[in-house]
């Protein structure tokens, strides 16, 4: 398995590599050469096995063997040992064809431990296998940066520093974020959005002696490993159907801002797990959907919303999919993101367009219709959705019509109390959440410059 960049100008190389490189050193992001097929049988054989178990056989595909069988069962078993549910991402069935993946029952209560959770463990086994320094740098809306600081505080080797913008995450992410004391942790509140900070990752990580100077790593979606990751609880929860289930057609509907969440399931679905509809939700920052609806991507005007998380115009992750979109022609995806660039928007022809649609369905749901959805199903079925899984819910609304669909729950209520307040509903939270109010925090304002925050880097590493 060796893997390429999206812009076809990064040599080939191998899982590791990948790993370590994060965004391609042309500025495209990562993939494989060619996505393993996995066939009926092989599906029928993965059936019974355990979330950690099925792991290990879909990352045996794209590993080569790189990292010892036995070294990556530990790693994998020890990623997932903290997380509430033995499960990992148990299935919840809400009627007979609604079913709710929980994936918020890692350490930080949202969907990004899945991931990171490893991701953190297998930087910290590169940095003692091969005598490495690693700094991982890293954008989050919200839950991203408290999973991978979870992921890495206190490991030896390792340095952490994440951007979030400024008062536009909940209170809870910010805490989680920020109450974290460890002097290998470094926190960068950005006065801009997210995309500011996103931008400001990016421009860093093109700068190849900079990223080679401090030993840059990735711990956002850019980075494969993370998609790859996330693509192992689409099978898992297949698996988890009912076969007379399976049997009528199962969709997915994903809460996504960055397009990482759903191209991890764009991904399993070219690998062969039979999912009819990837339906795309999003809040009132919908270039995605309007990019399904008018074969449109252009950002537009920037709206502060219920689900935070999903608070993106610019999707890092869209570029994979351009790649597939453009039939793996990486010359004409480096052109399309050049010109992306340089006019702010990718106008698709109508041959494209159908291909869009044939591969997404997509909804926008605004701050009423996320609220009303939560309150409908803490009233109807006793279930308490946070926002993000409400927009995911509200979408599967639209485009599920007697099949069976599995909508994906990111994160816990209690991570938005904001909008649960809203809806009149009082929540206990959890106790590991109700500590974080005493904690004092330790963050660094600064303004949305990339110098600011390349001062802040020089001096976080020279410490």
């Amino acid at each position: 398995m060796n893997f390429i960049s999206t812009r076809g100008k990064v040599r080939e190389c191998g899982f590791i590599d990948t790993f370590l490189m994060g965004l391609g050193d042309d500025g495209g992001l990562m993939i494989p050469e060619t996505i393993p097929a996995v066939s009926r049988e092989t599906l029928a054989e993965w059936e019974g096995l355990s979330y950690q178990d099925l792991m290990l056989a879909i990352f045996s595909l794209y590993t080569n063997g790189e990292i010892p069988g036995q070294d990556l069962k530990e790693l994998v078993y020890e990623s997932y040992a903290g997380f509430r549910s033995p499960e990992v991402a148990p299935l919840t069935a809400l009627n007979d064809s609604l079913y709710v993946l929980e994936l918020y029952h890692g350490p930080t209560f949202a969907f990004k431990d899945v991931a990171l959770q490893f991701m953190g463990n297998l930087y910290a086994y590169v940095a003692r296998k091969q005598n490495k320094v690693i700094n991982i740098l890293g954008a989050t809306s919200g839950d991203t940066g408290a999973a991978a600081i979870s992921g890495v505080r206190s490991k030896e080797g390792i340095q952490i520093c994440i951007l979030h913008p400024h008062g536009k995450v909940s209170r809870v992410q910010e805490l989680q974020m920020t109450t974290v004391q460890d002097d290998n942790v470094l926190n960068l509140s950005v006065k801009g959005n997210f995309d500011d900070c996103q931008q400001i990752i990016k421009e860093l990580f093109a700068d190849l002696e900079f990223k080679t100077k401090y030993h840059l790593r990735a711990i956002n979606s850019i980075n494969f490993v993370r998609i790859l990751a996330q693509t192992v609880y689409y099978f898992y929860a297949y698996f988890r159907l009912p076969e007379e289930a399976r049997a009528k057609g199962v969709s997915f509907s994903i809460p996504t801002g960055n397009f990482g969440n759903i191209f991890s399931g764009y991904l399993a679905k070219k690998m062969g797990l039979p999912i009819d509809k990837l339906i795309l939700a999003t809040n009132e920052n919908n270039i995605l959907q309007r990019f399904v609806h008018e074969g449109v991507y252009m950002p537009d005007k920037f709206y502060s919303t219920h689900s935070p998380s999903m608070d993106i115009q610019i999707a890092s992750n869209f570029e994979r999919y351009l790649y597939y979109l453009c039939g793996g022609n990486a010359n004409e995806t480096g052109q399309r993101m050049e010109r992306f660039k340089s006019e702010g928007k990718l106008v698709f022809g109508e041959a494209e367009l159908q291909q869009i649609q044939k591969d997404f369905a997509a909804h926008s749901v605004n701050g009423e219709e996320c609220l009303q959805t939560i309150q409908a199903y803490e009233g109807r079925y006793g279930y308490l959705l946070d926002p993000h899984s409400a927009c995911g819910i509200a979408a599967s609304e639209k485009f599920s019509q007697g099949e069976i669909c599995i909508s994906l729950a990111t994160a816990h209520p209690a991570k938005f109390d904001e909008a649960i307040s809203l809806c009149g509903i009082k929540q206990t939270f959890p106790q590991a959440i109700e500590q974080l109010f005493d904690k004092p925090q330790h963050q660094v304002i600064v303004e949305h410059s990339k110098q600011d925050v390349v001062e802040q880097l020089e001096q976080f590493y020279r410490a």
